[in-house]
């Protein structure tokens, strides 16, 4: 069993990764934009992937980075800096932040989308020509500016000479204890043919992600907060508050329309985790654990998010639970990871 899998070790699970048809030779390279605190690239690791290159312009991200692998490659600049041609990989991974684009004209082209994220991920497409690439994003990104942010994300790549599809993905289907939805666009040469992962059989909880974890530092609720979540149960959320304190607590969105289920949150230990934000403690998220009044730990964060307990994040307390909660899951990452070397392991150069 793997390192990142340690938690389904623990709790006795049954895990069979997807089988391969047929096995490679050599090394599948990875070159990452917008690295972070290195979830992907460490799921990619353990599904047996190379990162050859890691980008990021975090200095407490590339601390964690170069801190916990010698060995990685990190290049601490930003990528519209980046030089790729002397670069070579098989796979181009990163999770480019989604961005307005200007619609002047009748459709975007690749040269249209400069000065945006997404243009430095195509640029370094278009310059290293991986097999396969893969790129993360959130939900948002399918309706951003009525789907038109999308739309000409995947023609851009198709131009590259790619074929390109898309998914919607919940990291919970994939060892993760927590619901997290994220985009998953992959683009892979003529010949090369990429399935999604398919979903694991249980669903972790926070009870199995939090069985021993080790102490840490966390942050704390203001009194006001605190007084209030204390009223609310495992499970709960801002509805099962005295009207008079929604009101008072919630203020302009206690009038709002919607579920607002993410207000005042209580998670209970017999389900998943609510998507962990970039603060524990952010206004109208919180994500309180299940006995205590008092937001999750950084350890806890980092379990929640499958990431090994020996994997230490630099910086300040703030800037921990911003590495963790931008993080992609690692198990999630491990999923991903195995269906591109099942794609790439059936190609023969």
């Amino acid at each position: 069993m793997y390192k990142q899998l340690d938690l389904l070790k623990l709790l006795d699970l049954p895990y069979t990764p997807p089988s391969l048809k047929a096995s490679t030779s050599t090394t599948v390279t990875v070159v990452e934009l917008f690295a972070g605190a290195g979830g992907l690239a460490l799921g990619l690791e353990e599904a047996g992937l190379k990162a050859q290159a890691l980008i990021e312009i975090d200095k407490d991200a590339v601390g964690t980075l170069r801190h916990n692998r010698l060995d990685w490659k990190v290049i601490h600049d930003d990528v519209s800096h980046v030089s790729w041609e002397s670069i070579n990989a098989d796979v181009v991974t990163g999770g480019f932040p989604c961005q307005a684009f200007s619609y002047a004209g009748k459709g975007l082209g690749f040269e249209d989308t400069r000065g945006t994220l997404f243009y430095e991920f195509a640029r370094c497409v278009k310059a290293i020509k991986p097999k396969l690439f893969l790129a993360e994003n959130v939900r948002g990104l399918i309706s951003h500016q009525q789907g038109k942010t999308l739309k000409t994300v995947l023609s851009v790549l198709e131009s590259l000479g790619y074929n390109v599809q898309y998914r919607l993905l919940n990291a919970v289907n994939y060892d993760v204890p927590q619901k997290r939805e994220r985009v998953i666009i992959v683009g892979t040469l003529p010949g090369i043919n990429f399935e999604y992962p398919a979903p694991s059989p249980k669903i972790l909880t926070l009870r199995d992600a939090l069985h021993n974890v080790p102490q840490s530092e966390g942050m704390k609720y203001s009194p006001r907060k605190a007084k209030v979540l204390a009223l609310v149960p495992p499970g709960g959320c801002w509805r099962d508050l005295p009207e008079e304190i929604q009101k008072s607590y919630m203020m302009k969105s206690y009038y709002l329309t919607g579920g607002r289920t993410g207000m005042a949150r209580r998670i209970s230990w017999d389900e998943p985790s609510l998507t962990l934000t970039t603060s524990p403690s952010q206004k109208q998220t919180e994500r309180c654990h299940p006995d205590e009044t008092r937001p999750f730990t950084v350890r806890e964060y980092a379990r929640i998010q499958t990431f090994p307990d020996d994997w230490e994040f630099m910086g300040g307390i703030g800037s921990k639970y911003k590495q963790i909660g931008n993080a992609v899951p690692v198990n999630f990452a491990y999923h991903l990871g195995r269906s591109i070397v099942n794609a790439l392991s059936k190609v023969s150069d």
